[in-house]
């Protein structure tokens, strides 16, 4: 059962987070599972991915922070904390950093490299129901409280650069929920217990300074159901955004700039929803309820007159016949003044050898020019093994059913014990590194909201956690994650969400098209 998603940069893979404790990574070019690591004993609460690709940090509800090699499927070190963990952060350009939001708990800054960790300031220590985010940048860290209180801090210093309130009509202060900031441009958003999302301009927050009052850009509402919502987050371009209501399966969707709500999307009735993620650069979005994941995307006609206005679609092969001089290098017929005038253009040299860097994942083209060469987009696949416990190539792996993280990926197997020594020239790794974070003041005793939620609890509690013997057995397993939803109860339900059968996607490459059409649930109007 999936619990949480979330896209790499490029938007080729898509990281999902199940209750038994996998992170389970979908290709999104070929529509199949590219790796499944067996990462957590409990279920993963929180992802997110390293800018580059190649790391991967996760929580699980059990309070262990873990940061994973995504090619090799290692865990490369571990944080224990004493509290749950609500939401985790990678710092947006520096891999070495990762913010930590505790249940109970002030924000915590974390060093990989080093193991250390900074305790972030906080406006109330009475009030430490505090939320934190990355700006887009990494320049800042906005934090958020039960009594409204945002504030802004320096990344590196940890000192207060600016700070506000967020109330209602009424000048009451307003729980924060959630902050989450656009890929492009300045603008972030706040989703408030009072059922509002606030966008604001982060430029505007920085000149107010301390105790400022910036009016937001746009208030965002469900006004006549007034639904609360549990997960928003921007579009690739910053134009749009979707809330997720916290009641059902539904999705609205507002353009950013006029305010006015575009498309509501329903899914299965009775369902409740537990996380949105929007593609970065295309109109796809994903959902996750009841341990499903949805792909919600546009129908997409082919239209090829649109390339080239006198294009005819064939229902048979036609003879041509061709112009005696259409195919040859050089035109006899053609007269001396219109060679001469055409010159210039002929003997242009076109660079065909540089790369030029695609504005839709660049923010600025300064810093980011060099880095699209070391990215991971995509994951070698290899060939499944009947028991990936087994290896015929050497020795048995020593200790093999202790410690989960060894396990890597379903798909490596055996394999990945050989690569490994070869990799980096050092033996196989027997265990990663844990630090035990000491967090002040903090309770111990706390429970993940994840494993209270009314509803779904009861399916929860009972599949959380890997049980003993399926190790590494997927296939026959009844807890292996069902990342795409069953046909034939959609279809029952009269449907049409998931398009594909218990485990895997039924992946049928369509040319020129990202989902399939089986993918295609509902027609999402407005955001090309």
């Amino acid at each position: 059962m999936a619990l949480t998603c979330t896209f790499n940069r490029w938007g080729t893979l898509l990281a999902v987070g199940c209750n038994d404790g996998r992170i389970v990574i979908w290709d999104f070019l070929t529509r199949g599972i590219a790796k499944i690591i067996s990462a957590h004993i409990h279920p993963v609460c929180s992802l997110c991915w390293s800018r580059d690709g190649h790391k991967l940090v996760s929580a699980s509800t059990d309070n262990i922070v873990s940061q994973w090699d995504v090619l090799t499927g290692d865990c490369d070190q571990r944080f224990r904390f004493p509290s749950p963990i609500l939401k985790l952060q990678y710092h947006p350009r520096d891999a070495d950093k990762v913010l930590v939001c505790p249940m109970k708990s002030a924000p915590v800054l974390l060093t990989l490299s080093d193991s250390k960790h900074v305790v972030l300031p906080v406006d109330d220590d009475s009030d430490l129901n505090v939320v934190a985010a990355f700006d887009r940048r990494g320049e800042y860290i906005y934090t958020g409280n039960a009594k409204g209180k945002i504030l802004v801090l320096n990344t590196d210093t940890q000192d207060l650069v600016a700070s506000f309130r967020v109330t209602t009509g009424t000048s009451n202060s307003t729980a924060i929920k959630s902050i989450e900031f656009a890929r492009k441009g300045s603008c972030f958003l706040i989703n408030t217990a009072d059922r509002i999302i606030r966008v604001y301009d982060g430029r505007e927050i920085l000149t107010c300074g301390r105790d400022g009052e910036p009016e937001p850009m746009q208030k965002l509402q469900d006004l006549v159901n007034r639904t609360p919502w549990k997960r928003c987050c921007f579009s690739g371009d910053g134009e749009y955004i979707v809330a997720g209501s916290a009641r059902q399966h539904a999705l609205y969707i507002w353009e950013k700039s006029i305010g006015n709500l575009v498309k509501i999307l329903h899914g299965t009735r009775g369902e409740l929803l537990l996380d949105v993620a929007w593609h970065p650069v295309r109109p796809i979005i994903a959902s996750i309820s009841s341990g499903v994941v949805s792909i919600w995307a546009q129908n997409q006609v082919e239209n090829w007159s649109a390339f080239a206005p006198d294009f005819k679609e064939l229902d048979e092969n036609v003879e041509y016949e061709e112009r005696e001089s259409e195919f040859d290098i050089e035109d006899e017929d053609k007269s001396e003044p219109e060679q001469t005038g055409a010159n210039a253009a002929e003997d242009e040299e076109v660079d065909v050898t540089s790369v030029d860097p695609i504005p839709a994942f660049c923010s600025s083209f300064s810093d980011e020019e060099l880095e699209d060469h070391k990215a991971l987009l995509y994951l070698p696949i290899a060939p499944e093994v009947e028991d990936p416990e087994e290896n015929p190539f050497g020795p048995p792996p020593d200790g093999g059913g202790q410690n989960p993280s060894e396990d890597g990926s379903a798909h490596t197997g055996g394999d990945k014990k050989q690569r490994q020594p070869s990799a980096d020239g050092a033996p196989p790794k027997k265990k990663a590194r844990t630090t035990t974070i000491e967090l002040q003041g903090v309770p111990s005793d706390e429970v993940h909201p994840l494993l209270g939620v009314k509803g779904d609890s009861k399916s929860k509690k009972k599949t959380a956690g890997r049980p003993k013997g399926t190790k590494g057995k997927e296939k026959d397993s009844p807890f292996r994650p069902k990342l795409f939803g069953d046909r034939e109860r959609e279809r029952d339900r009269g449907v049409a969400v998931d398009g594909a059968v218990k485990g895997r996607p039924e992946a049928v490459p369509v040319p020129g098209n990202l989902v399939t059409p089986a993918f295609k649930p509902h027609d999402v109007q407005g955001l090309d």
